[in-house]
């Protein structure tokens, strides 16, 4: 089974439409959002995600207790690369749910858990970077250019993935003229997870992206991927457009 992040997948669009209802204040069709992305979800991974924000949004602890411990199971159950991020998140909000019910045992034991798992990563890629600019291998990608998606900005980090369809979404949507291109690439010293995504809307760094100070060495290129097809992007400049507004 492919588990990686893929923001076109169905269960991870419903659970980001759910998000933007929530956003918008109206809670109850988020929750509908997030049920039928649990309803919709054939695998643990599609599960793990749909129960975490159906877990989320529960009045009841015992039943915010319940789905995060569902959520957990299935992320365990698939014990990857790809989920390891969220466990310490996962972790901690079970712990919250214990310790808001009295019982600090347990509380204690998942607190520790979280923190074993914080901060942790070990990634070893390959590593890849979507842009539509034209360079070649040897090249260096370095921090200090313009944002692809916000021209107002000045990047101090560059941002790179070890997930080929987040790299394939930044080549659809970046700016230029060229065709898109999404280069494998080597960093050239530390790097941490990109806190613009982790934690942000799902648990972890699901979508393994990542950012250096330090310049990235383009080692190769990647020939094929699944591209977006122009509805799939117009629907995420829609979303870009929303995010910069705001």
């Amino acid at each position: 089974m492919n588990i990686k992040f893929d923001p076109n997948n169905t269960v991870i669009k419903l659970c980001m439409s759910g998000m933007s209802y929530e956003d918008s204040g109206k809670i109850e069709d988020a929750i509908t959002m997030f049920q039928k992305a649990w309803d919709e979800a054939t695998d643990d991974y599609e599960r793990f995600i749909a129960a975490y924000h159906l877990g989320r949004k529960q009045k009841s602890i015992t039943d915010r207790l319940k789905w995060m411990e569902i959520s957990l199971r299935c992320a365990l159950n698939i014990n990857d690369e790809n989920v390891k991020s969220a466990y310490s998140t996962l972790y901690l909000n079970i712990a919250k749910c214990f310790e808001e019910m009295g019982d600090f045992d347990n509380a204690k034991k998942y607190y520790e858990l979280s923190n074993s798992y914080k901060d942790v990563h070990s990634d070893d890629g390959p590593f890849y970077h979507g842009t539509k600019a034209d360079l070649k291998v040897g090249d260096l990608l370095t921090a200090g250019g313009t944002s692809n998606f916000n021209s107002d900005l000045k990047m101090n980090h560059i941002y790179f993935t070890a997930n080929i369809n987040v790299a394939a979404l930044a080549a659809a949507l970046a700016k230029g003229e060229g065709r898109e291109r999404i280069y494998i690439v080597e960093p050239t010293g530390d790097f941490e997870n990109d806190p613009n995504v982790t934690d942000k809307k799902f648990p972890g760094n699901l979508t393994r992206s990542y950012r250096s100070k330090e310049p990235l060495k383009i080692i190769g290129e990647v020939t094929e991927w699944s591209k977006l097809t122009t509805d799939e992007q117009g629907e995420w400049r829609k979303k870009l457009a929303k995010t910069k507004a705001k």
